[in-house]
């Protein structure tokens, strides 16, 4: 078996066999194949596709170069979820403690940000004293003891993964429909979880910009889930605007708890109940009620016990920008589209994401929403405040804002999306 012989097998559009690419990945992650040959391989995919075969023997190939994680000493059922990335995606912060506080385990494997997407573990690390690296044996303690963790995914799970997905970053093939389906699905199936729920987002904010790539991305994933014997089902969400009013690390944390107080914006409370929903009936646990968790207080107190068990201070003030930059109204009317793209741009630009892995985040920055489409809005009236440490960075961020936002005439009729718009299982 050779390197080039298998890139020649896909870029003359033929289908590479389980030998194949059992070889390939298992010699990538020592090193006998060649960053070079792997981004060709990559590049050749991305442009000819794989078919289900093909994508569940690389999915398998994954979880074999690495670990696999039990949860059958718990006593709950185990769920989880997992979002393919937004702007304003804050979702999985209420979620996990929320799904907990129903009565299952919700081992939340996270990640960071990247581009104009934020990532969970960066919103997190904005509380004092908050870990997101753990032990296996201190991820099964905080999930015994709380119902729920949130944290980064150890170094042994499906570590073939973890390299490939650098080289895709740099090599233009993110977006390859089989490599994103196999990347998630290798974690999580390898995390061990007996349900998964899939928030594919849809939209100018999402890496799939169409609903018919992310009912394809879906459906992949949900027969890679099901192949493997994960009861997985898929939710398509709007991500044309950033969810709630905020987009940023320490400002995301902030609109969460809000969320779990009983208050926060309606789209954030929606998509946290839906997928609630979804995750509980997966698990099932049918009878859950996570509207009553989220009223009576019971999800927040996961919450804190969860926040405390990573070393965290629920209590704790959290960071907040030196520098903010007000961003007004135009023209009086109706705000009609507020695009979630411009608006992760501007909240990376101004510090809050990451161009590398290697970068550092601002903990308070970030850009806050003062209208959303369907608002009426006045000239001169705020529409969102950009934050930052450092002020030379809003002239950049307010770049990639010109044409964010469509203001139309008073009285002019809107219908926004749902924010759930399909459900494949």
């Amino acid at each position: 078996m050779d390197a080039i012989s298998v890139i020649r097998t896909k870029r003359d559009r033929g289908e590479l066999t389980p030998e194949q690419i059992d070889w390939v990945i298992d010699a990538y992650t020592r090193g006998e194949v060649a960053d070079e040959q792997m981004s060709a391989l990559a590049m050749a995919i991305l442009l000819n596709g794989m078919n289900r075969t093909e994508i569940a023997r690389w999915t398998a190939a994954m979880i074999a170069s690495g670990e696999r994680m039990n949860f059958r000493a718990l006593s709950r059922p185990t769920t989880d979820k997992h979002s393919t990335g937004g702007v304003g995606d804050k979702i999985t912060l209420p979620l996990a403690p929320l799904v907990a506080a129903c009565g299952a385990a919700v081992p939340q494997l996270s990640g960071r940000g990247l581009g104009h997407t934020g990532g969970t573990l960066d919103k997190l690390e904005s509380i004092p004293g908050w870990r997101a690296h753990l032990s296996n044996e201190e991820m099964l303690n905080v999930l015994d003891t709380t119902g729920a963790v949130i944290c980064a995914a150890g170094d042994g799970l499906a570590p073939a993964d973890k390299k490939l997905y650098a080289l895709r970053d740099v090599t233009g093939t993110v977006e390859a429909i089989p490599l994103i389906a196999s990347s998630i699905m290798s974690k999580k199936i390898a995390e061990g979880t007996g349900a998964l729920v899939l928030d594919v987002k849809v939209g100018s904010g999402a890496f799939m910009k169409t609903i018919e790539d992310a009912r394809e991305l879906a459906s992949t994933m949900v027969a890679l889930g099901t192949d493997s014997g994960v009861r997985t089902v898929a939710l398509l969400t709007d991500m044309s605007t950033p969810l709630g009013l905020t987009a940023g690390n320490a400002l995301e944390v902030r609109e969460s708890v809000e969320v779990l107080a009983g208050g926060g914006p309606q789209d954030v409370i929606d998509l946290t109940l839906a997928l609630a929903r979804e995750m509980l009936d997966a698990a099932g646990l049918k009878d859950a009620d996570p509207e009553k968790a989220l009223s009576d207080g019971s999800a927040m107190d996961v919450w804190r016990r969860m926040i405390s068990a990573q070393g965290g201070d629920p209590d704790a003030t959290l960071p907040t920008a030196r520098e903010q930059h007000v961003v007004t109204a135009s023209a009086s009317g109706v705000l009609t589209r507020l695009d979630a793209y411009d608006v992760g741009v501007a909240a990376w630009r101004l510090g809050a994401g990451r161009a590398r892995k290697e970068d550092p985040v601002q903990a308070g920055a970030g850009v806050e929403l003062h209208a959303k489409p369907g608002d009426t809005v006045t000239e001169g009236q705020p529409l969102m405040t950009l934050h930052t440490d450092t002020p030379e960075k809003f002239d950049y961020a307010l770049k990639a804002l010109p044409d964010a936002y469509d203001i139309a005439p008073a009285g002019t009729s809107f219908s926004p999306l749902p924010v759930v718009r399909e459900r494949i299982a």
